[in-house]
């Protein structure tokens, strides 16, 4: 079966318009634009694969998803009745990811636009599928992480859902692992993933949150506070609940209303601590590490 590999071909007819190759005893079409040049009797090689409409085409320019071979493509359609259409940059042809190979939750499954990193498998009736690559062959092409790398942002598509947790593939070629307390929901497969590093696994694969810095989830009377408390001496101002609210509002321009909401948001996110003295910095939180 020569069905989506790589194969040679002997030029056998061609005119303005198309050229035909032939390999053992099959025709194809070639659809290349610099098919113009070719000569009969020469031989030449090419991605040999059969289009939505059945016919056998040739394509000089080798795709990167083939048999064998594995690369990236976007998924374009889904039908719950039998998979996922995916966008390999074939003319005239889409893959198909058979919905046997996909989560069994409905709402994991990937959606248009997402990205997938898949090979392709021939039956025995010479349909093509698409297969979805495993942990072992992201494994096989990843970057071992580096601990230098801590609390930087990065992105990646879902590849595997576990138990355990979400593995994601970067944009920088690392393999990322977000555990469910890490996360707001679960990514579906494919889905494009955002967070940052917050830690390294002995095998060189990063652990990431999904969940927002602490300071990111601050309104903007306690994102001012938590600067003002990182640029004072000893990181701690005098100001505290019981403060007289005309000197909060000399101090800090807000009333003492927005001081106590700001202060208590510092609180629960355990950035501050507060005593009779004043408001101080946890030390953990005392350069922009969250």
């Amino acid at each position: 079966m020569n069905t989506g590999k790589v194969i040679t071909g002997m030029v056998t007819d061609k005119n303005n318009k198309v050229t035909f190759v032939q390999n053992n005893g099959i025709t194809y079409q070639v659809v290349s634009e610099n098919s113009i040049d070719l000569t009969l009797g020469q031989t030449i090689e090419g991605f040999a694969y059969t289009d939505k409409e059945g016919n056998q085409l040739f394509s000089l320019e080798i795709p990167e998803v083939r048999v064998g071979n594995f690369g990236w493509g976007e998924v374009i359609e889904v039908k719950r009745s039998l998979g996922v259409f995916v966008n390999v940059n074939w003319e005239n042809k889409d893959l198909v990811i058979s919905l046997d190979d996909l989560p069994n939750e409905g709402h994991l499954w990937p959606k248009k636009g997402d990205r997938l990193y898949v090979t392709v498998s021939v039956d025995e009736q010479e349909r093509m599928w698409g297969k979805l690559a495993e942990e072992e062959d992201f494994y096989a092409i990843s970057r071992t992480g580096q601990k230098e790398f801590h609390n930087q942002d990065v992105s990646g598509h879902a590849f595997k859902m576990k138990k355990s947790g979400t593995y994601f593939y970067m944009e920088d070629n690392y393999v990322g692992f977000i555990h469910p307390s890490e996360r707001e929901r679960e990514p579906r497969l494919g889905e494009l993933v955002n967070g940052r590093i917050i830690g390294l696994r002995e095998d060189g694969v990063y652990y990431v949150s999904m969940m927002p810095r602490a300071h990111e989830v601050l309104d903007d009377d306690a994102a001012m506070l938590l600067e003002v408390l990182r640029r004072s001496p000893n990181h701690k101002f005098e100001y505290h609940d019981k403060s007289d609210p005309q000197s909060i509002k000399d101090h800090f321009g807000i009333s003492k209303g927005q001081f106590k909401r700001a202060i208590g948001r510092l609180l629960k996110q355990k950035l501050v601590e507060q005593d009779t003295t004043g408001t101080k910095l946890l030390e953990e939180n005392q350069s922009d590490k969250s």
